[in-house]
């Protein structure tokens, strides 16, 4: 587990939380020397309260950890490249 509820499933390339009993989550990639993350998922009504950037920032110190560059497929976590790189 990581930080604020994150576990990380190594299996499955996924950064996920249960919060009031629903799954949020990131997907991602590893390839060519890059970790792409091609999904962020948040339910509706867990929207808005910041998981989906904890998930997000979770995978890329993953990928600053591995030694990973950092992609992004997804639009949300394009968007959060931009404004925190």
């Amino acid at each position: 587990m990581t930080g604020d509820g994150i576990i990380h499933d190594k299996k499955h390339n996924r950064f996920y939380t249960v919060r009031d009993g629903l799954e949020a989550y990131v997907e991602y990639e590893i390839g060519n020397g890059a970790l792409n993350i091609i999904h962020t998922i948040v339910p509706k009504p867990l929207s808005g309260k910041g998981i989906a950037a904890g998930l997000v920032a979770e995978a890329y110190r993953y990928a600053d950890a591995s030694g990973l560059e950092k992609k992004a497929e997804c639009s949300y976590a394009a968007i959060w490249l931009k404004r925190n790189t």
